[in-house]
C-alpha cells in the first residue's frame, strides 16, 4: 500500500537541511531503485521553483510500505528528522486513483 509522508519544517530550516540532504536523497533513491517511490519533493517556502535562501516549508513523500508502522519507522529515521529540520511528520495511508 502507498503511504503519504507529510513533513513540516521548523522556521528557517535551510541550514539544517543542507548538511542532511545527501543522506536524505540516498534513502529516497533506494526506494526508487526498489520501485516503491511514487513521488517525493519539497514544498518551497515561497511561490518559486527555486526558493533560494527562503528555503522550504516541508516535504511530501508517497511510497509503498508493507504497513503504516513500517512507513512511520522509515519516516522517523529520516536524516532531516535527526537534523532537526522537521517540526512535524504525519504518515497516512494513501490510495492512488490518478494517474492510472
Amino acid at each position: 500500500m502507498f503511504y503519504a509522508i507529510i513533513s513540516e519544517d521548523v522556521p528557517d530550516s535551510l541550514p539544517l537541511r543542507l548538511p542532511a540532504r545527501p543522506a536524505h536523497l540516498e534513502r529516497l533513491s533506494a526506494l526508487q531503485a526498489e520501485g516503491r517511490l511514487l513521488l517525493a519533493g519539497p514544498h518551497p517556502a515561497i511561490d518559486s521553483e527555486d526558493p533560494g535562501p527562503a528555503g522550504f516549508s516541508g516535504s511530501l513523500v508517497v511510497a509503498q510500505f508493507d504497513s503504516l508502522a513500517d512507513a512511520q519507522a522509515w519516516a522517523d529515521a529520516d536524516p532531516y528528522v535527526a537534523a532537526g529540520a522537521y517540526a512535524k511528520v504525519t504518515v497516512k495511508p494513501f490510495r492512488r486513483v490518478f494517474p492510472q
